[in-house]
């Protein structure tokens, strides 16, 4: 079975290493980007599978993000991240494709589980 190409976006350099090392220990085959700018730029909506985005980004945040990429006709599934909880947050995340809303830190085993799940959209 093909496995989804997930692309990640998070501007904590440690984190993205961490979780490009952990997806693609797991098989997906990923790209990782430090902005929402370089992920638009790089044009990996039309490669992605699914996305795993940070809400609170330098420059457009992981919400706007997920709204310019809705208006644009791109449906892919996201997983959002976040360090705070704030339920405002995760009401717009679900209006923009969230699958999954995970507070940091998170256990390896949530984003595969909701990977997997994103998969079978």
């Amino acid at each position: 079975m093909k496995r989804p190409k997930i692309a990640i976006i998070e501007n904590d350099l440690n984190m993205l290493a961490a979780l490009t090392r952990l997806l693609s220990v797991h098989g997906f085959p990923v790209a990782g980007f430090r902005s929402a700018e370089a992920f638009i730029e790089s044009d990996g909506a039309s490669e992605a599978s699914c996305l795993v985005l940070d809400i609170h980004l330098d420059g457009i945040s992981g919400l706007e993000l997920g709204r310019r990429l809705l208006q644009a006709g791109h449906q892919l599934p996201i997983i959002f991240m976040t360090a705070f909880g704030a339920s405002e947050a995760k009401e717009q995340a679900q209006e923009v494709g969230c699958v999954a809303y995970l507070l940091k830190p998170f256990a390896s085993a949530d984003l595969i589980d909701a990977i997997n799940e994103a998969a079978a959209y």
